[in-house]
């Protein structure tokens, strides 16, 4: 019955077919802004701060929760499989696994009751995405967003409005072009073929693999022979997200300032697309020692990454004690000035350290922070007068 109904709308109703390309592609899309969105996380550091980045992950994982529940509802061939393929993994649970499978299925196998089940999820989910959604933006409200320099920007805010609001309306509306382009063209290009077809509960597919958004995860699982602990991997791919910030030990905030770290994360991204090739396909030969080596890197690179700061660090320090000849601290050393050539005057205007006339003066400063887009407002100054 579902996969009439959805072949109803696609051949009968008036633009069902665009309709539902919309919403598959609309998806697509949104997985990719997704780890777009980590990836860059990642590479600035903003998982420091920590409500925000959980709450994040949190979201993720209910995005890829609704993600599946929708893949299925169509009931293709594919479709069905996968339900097959990923609901039975509760069985893995010790003593209790064969009940909490009976549950999920409603019944001794994946019929119409788990697809009612599914639809229900795919229906309420959404909802509680949205909550989580606006308590991701008050924590990001209250601490702040972070930035490619990873410095403290408290003292040089700028309105959100126009300057950032313009500048994500022109990615909105490049994305939203690209979107009405494949919707027009290419509506099913990232459908697998299979799920055109009718389920057949008595025909096993070939090769069953999901979306394109879990294959990375799929691979995970396909390389540990044994079922719990493919199953526990999988899910530590996704749940070390959590536990990044606890594994940050660099001293300064994003891995735009350490070179071998930012080598190191585009080899963690590479890998991260290899893995996602091997899910897609089959287990054989070189794929599956491909997909072993792959799955080792993308764990290993997280501890790895603490190590490669850490001796970036101690380069860092050791080439500025070398170079000045003082013991002082090796911040000041890199990215500020010596204390010592401050005058007795506490001074924070911008010529503090001795630069003399190189920067503008605090008329001028004062006068800058009155224009858009930072817009200070009034009267009020906030650099002291000399």
């Amino acid at each position: 019955m579902a996969f009439m109904s959805v072949s109803f709308i696609m051949k009968e109703v008036n633009m069902g077919w665009a309709f539902r390309g919309f919403h598959i592609n609309v998806a697509n899309f949104m997985f990719a802004c997704l780890y777009l969105h980590i990836c860059r996380g990642l590479y600035y550091g903003s998982f420091r701060l920590y409500k925000v980045w959980v709450s994040g992950i949190v979201l993720f994982l209910l995005v890829m929760l609704t993600a599946f529940t929708g893949y299925v509802l169509p009931w293709g061939q594919m479709s069905y499989w996968a339900a097959q393929v990923i609901s039975s993994m509760v069985t893995a649970i010790p003593v209790v696994g064969g009940d909490v499978a009976m549950w999920v299925w409603g019944g001794y196998a994946v019929g119409n009751i788990t697809l009612k089940r599914l639809f229900s999820v795919h229906f309420l989910l959404p909802f509680i995405i949205l909550a989580v959604f606006f308590l991701h933006l008050n924590f990001l409200h209250e601490s702040g967003s972070g930035n490619p320099l990873g410095v403290d920007t408290d003292c040089c805010l700028v309105r959100f409005h126009s300057f950032f609001t313009v500048k994500d309306m022109v990615g909105v509306m490049g994305g939203c072009a690209l979107l009405c382009f494949m919707i027009a063209f290419y509506p099913y290009m990232l459908v697998d073929g299979q799920n055109f077809v009718m389920c057949d509960y008595m025909d096993t597919p070939k090769s069953i693999h999901p979306e394109w958004y879990f294959l990375f995860a799929y691979a995970i699982l396909r390389s540990i022979p044994n079922k719990i602990g493919g199953i526990l991997l999988m899910l530590s791919s996704i749940m070390i997200l959590f536990v990044i910030p606890e594994l940050w030990v660099g001293k300064m905030e994003s891995l735009g300032n350490y070179v071998f770290c930012q080598w190191l994360f585009w080899f963690w991204v590479a890998n991260f697309l290899i893995l996602t090739f091997v899910g897609s396909q089959g287990v054989d030969e070189p794929f599956a020692r491909a997909g072993e080596l792959s799955t080792a890197f993308y764990f290993a690179f997280f501890p790895l990454l603490g190590v490669v700061q850490r001796y970036e660090d101690f380069v860092i320090r050791s080439i500025s004690k070398v170079s000045n000849g003082e013991k002082y601290d090796w911040m000041d050393s890199v990215l500020g000035w010596k204390e010592e050539e401050l005058d007795d005057e506490e001074d924070f205007g911008p010529t503090r350290g001795g630069f003399g006339d190189k920067l503008m003066s605090m008329e001028e400063a004062n006068n800058l922070m009155m224009l858009e887009p930072y817009c200070w407002g009034g009267e009020r100054r906030f650099l002291k007068e000399n």
